[in-house]
C-alpha cells in the first residue's frame, strides 16, 4: 500500500514533480501547504514539490525551509540570491525535477492544487502538454480584458496557440522538460516555449479562485514587458510588420509628391491649404514611426547582445534537499544544504 503521509509509492520511480515559484508569499504559504500536500497525497503516486524562493524579502524562505524540515522525503526549496523573475524560477527548478510529469504551479492559491488530478487525467489520454485555462476568473475587470486582449495580440504574431497564457497551472511530461531545459536563452516564458516543443498540446478548464492573501506581483508595466518579450523572443512578426507599414507610408508619400508635382504642372502653383496640413501630418507620424522602429530593432539587437554575453541567468544561494529520497541513488543520507556560489543554465 501506498504511505499517504510519504506520498511516496512503495516501487517506481518519481511520478510527479510540481514546481512552485515564491516571490514574498508569506501570508499564503501556510495555506497552500494545508492544501498542496493533501491533494498530491490522494493522488496515490510518488511525487516531490520543488519550491523556488525568488529573492523574497519578507519570511518566505523561513517558512519554506520549515516545511522542508516537516516533509524533507518529498519537498525540495531553492534559494535564489535576488529576484530574477518567475519563469527563471521555473526554469531553475526544471532542471532538477525528477518526475516523469512536470506541473507548475503559483503560490498565491488562485489556481488550487486540487486541480493538479485534472491535468493528469487530461495527460493519461495522450497528451504531452495540457494548459489550463481559468474558469470564471477571479480578477479586476481591467486585468481580465488585459489579457484577453494580449492572449489575441499573441496568436497573431506568434505561432503559439493558448487560450489563457497567464494560467500557469501546466503540465508537463519529461520529454517536453528536457528539452527545455536544453535551451538557453536569457529572456524566456515558459509555456510558450514548451508549446513550441509539444507534439499533441491539449487545454482543460480550471477553478479559479480569488487570491486570499498577499497582492499580485505584475504590475501593469511587467505585465506589458512579459508580453512584448513573448512576442519579440517567439516571432519576427513585429519586424516584419514595421517593414510592411514602412513600404506603405513610402508608397503614401511618394503618390504625395507625385500628386504635388502633377497639381504644380497642371495649375502652376503648389497645392495649399488641406493638403499642406496633411503632408505636416504625415511628417509627424513618420517622426514617431521611426523612433517606433528604432526601439524595436533595439529591443532585438538588446536581446543578440544578452546572449552573446553568456553570462549566469541566475546564482543559487542554496538547495535544501534530502538526498535519500531519490530512489535513483539507492543510498540514505542527510538532509543538507548545498550552496552554489554561480549557478547557471
Amino acid at each position: 500500500m501506498n504511505d499517504p503521509k510519504s506520498g511516496l509509492a512503495e516501487t517506481g520511480v518519481t511520478a510527479l514533480s510540481v514546481v512552485i515559484p515564491v516571490y514574498n508569499e508569506e501570508a499564503g504559504l501556510a495555506a497552500l501547504f494545508a492544501r498542496l500536500y493533501p491533494a498530491l497525497d490522494a493522488l496515490g503516486i510518488r511525487y516531490e514539490v520543488i519550491f523556488v524562493n525568488d529573492g523574497s524579502r519578507d519570511r518566505s524562505a523561513a517558512l519554506l525551509r520549515e516545511q522542508f524540515q516537516k516533509r524533507p522525503n518529498v519537498t525540495r526549496v531553492i534559494l535564489f540570491s535576488r529576484n530574477y523573475g518567475q519563469h527563471l524560477a521555473i526554469m531553475a527548478a526544471f532542471q532538477r525535477t525528477r518526475g516523469a510529469r512536470v506541473v507548475t504551479l503559483d503560490a498565491d492559491l488562485q489556481n488550487p492544487p486540487e486541480e493538479i488530478e485534472k491535468l493528469l487525467a487530461k495527460m493519461d489520454e495522450g497528451y504531452d502538454y495540457v494548459g489550463g485555462v481559468r474558469a470564471q476568473r477571479q480578477d479586476t475587470w481591467f486585468r481580465r480584458n488585459a489579457s484577453r486582449f494580449l492572449n489575441r495580440l499573441r496568436e497573431r504574431t506568434t505561432s503559439i496557440h493558448m487560450t489563457d497564457q497567464g494560467c500557469m497551472l501546466r503540465a508537463y511530461n519529461r520529454t517536453i522538460v528536457d528539452a527545455v531545459n536544453r535551451c538557453e536563452e536569457v529572456n524566456t516564458f515558459v509555456p510558450a516555449l514548451a508549446y513550441t516543443f509539444a507534439q499533441h498540446p491539449a487545454e482543460i478548464e480550471v477553478a479559479h479562485e480569488e487570491r486570499t492573501a498577499g497582492i499580485t506581483k505584475y504590475s501593469l508595466y511587467k505585465l506589458m514587458r512579459l508580453n512584448f518579450d513573448l512576442v519579440t523572443g517567439y516571432s519576427l512578426a513585429p519586424l516584419q510588420v514595421f517593414s510592411l507599414v514602412g513600404f506603405i507610408v513610402a508608397a503614401c508619400s511618394m503618390g504625395f509628391v507625385v500628386f504635388h508635382t502633377i497639381h504644380r504642372f497642371i495649375s502652376g502653383y503648389a497645392a495649399e491649404g488641406v493638403f499642406q496640413s496633411e503632408i505636416e501630418g504625415a511628417e509627424f507620424f513618420m517622426f514617431g514611426l521611426v523612433l517606433f522602429g528604432i526601439g524595436l530593432l533595439g529591443e532585438y539587437v538588446g536581446r543578440i547582445y544578452q546572449e552573446v554575453l553568456r553570462r549566469p541567468r541566475f546564482i543559487i544561494s542554496a538547495v535544501l534537499e534530502d538526498l535519500s529520497s531519490d530512489a535513483s541513488t539507492g543510498t540514505r543520507q542527510e538532509r543538507n544544504v548545498t550552496p552554489f556560489d554561480r549557478t547557471h543554465s
